[in-house]
């Protein structure tokens, strides 16, 4: 089995035998979730270390045909940038676990639960830096919504169960657009390249500029919502306030980077010509996000709610570094993120 795999499927083997474990002891299922997110964390340093930084296009390739009548595969691998998302992710994921270790136990649906939840999520979101077949990120993007629906909704305090469906319906939003635009890459890569959701012969199409502007638009506003970016923004208070202090971190530490990853990944390498198009555009909404966030963010007394708004003003400064579309702006967007 391939480091990647093994990587993704551990978490959720850990999260199958917890469910197995007796409710009443919590020291062992706490403990449990703790050994196999820091087993991920010491495969996400081995891969790091034998990462060849010298090396171009993806490292620890995975491929098995998934719907060849469709042209869908399992197809991962890694990039500096995803082995950046995929490495932070792994790391914060035992240090949540370590925060978590007393508020889950006032949650709604248990202490079982709650780490199960965790470790079903460090899947989704290794899955969602990994993949390199179109419709498999897909998969892992709309999976993510089910785990971070329920901790929100079932753990922390406040509004919860609103600021969890708040999450769930923008993010939903987000997903039919990104989907529609989908549909429309695999018609045209049909009549092009035949069937396929390889991300590398994806970006060999050639789309006229006005399908361009619209299949851009459908994954950006998705992107723009995870990211997020003003005005699409305002999930992200309300879910980070009401969370638990080990949610919020997965939040804004790992699921907000999802967007501008998407931004980096798809939007712009798939549709280059819109992204120069939409770029005066999106700068705008960019340098909004910066200040709304820093203004409001001085206003707040709530840490929760004081972090989420200056994540909004460092998100803005990151999509405004990938759509100034020059080596050196997205260096420093990779590095922003990872920081």
């Amino acid at each position: 089995m391939n480091l990647l795999t093994s990587m993704g499927l551990l978490p959720l083997i850990g999260a199958g035998l917890i469910a197995l474990l007796p409710v009443t002891n919590a020291k062992l299922v706490k403990q449990s979730a703790l050994l196999v997110s820091l087993l991920v964390a010491a495969l996400g340093i081995i891969m790091t270390v034998g990462f060849d930084r010298g090396a171009t296009g993806f490292q620890y390739v995975e491929r098995y045909s998934w719907i060849p009548s469709l042209g869908i595969s399992y197809q991962l691998g890694v990039d500096g940038i995803s082995l950046i998302l995929i490495l932070l992710s792994v790391l914060l994921v035992p240090i949540v676990i370590l925060a978590g270790w007393n508020e889950s136990e006032g949650g709604r649906f248990g202490v079982k639960t709650f780490y199960i939840l965790i470790l079903v999520l460090e899947t989704m979101m290794i899955g969602v830096f990994a993949a390199t077949d179109l419709f498999l990120f897909y998969v892992f993007f709309e999976a993510m919504l089910v785990p971070v629906y329920f901790l929100i909704g079932g753990y922390g305090s406040g509004a919860r169960q609103a600021a969890a469906v708040k999450f769930l319906l923008y993010s939903l939003f987000g997903g039919l657009l990104m989907l529609a635009s989908i549909i429309g890459i695999f018609v045209i890569s049909g009549n092009q390249i035949g069937r396929t959701f390889d991300i590398a012969a994806l970006s060999t199409l050639e789309i006229d500029s006005t399908t361009q502007n619209f299949l851009f638009l459908g994954f950006f506003i998705a992107f723009a919502i995870k990211a997020p970016l003003w005005p699409l923004h305002t999930w992200l208070p309300d879910a980070a306030k009401s969370a638990t202090p080990g949610t919020s971190v997965l939040l804004l530490g790992v699921l907000d980077k999802v967007g501008t990853f998407g931004m980096i990944r798809y939007c712009v390498e798939l549709f280059p010509d819109a992204s120069r198009t939409f770029t005066p555009l999106i700068i705008t909404l960019a340098v909004i996000s910066i200040l709304y966030g820093a203004f409001l963010a001085i206003g707040q007394k709530d840490i929760k709610s004081l972090i989420a708004f200056t994540s909004i003003s460092h998100f803005g400064f990151i999509t405004l570094g990938i759509f100034a579309m020059t080596t050196q702006s997205n260096s420093g967007a990779t590095l922003y993120m990872f920081n």
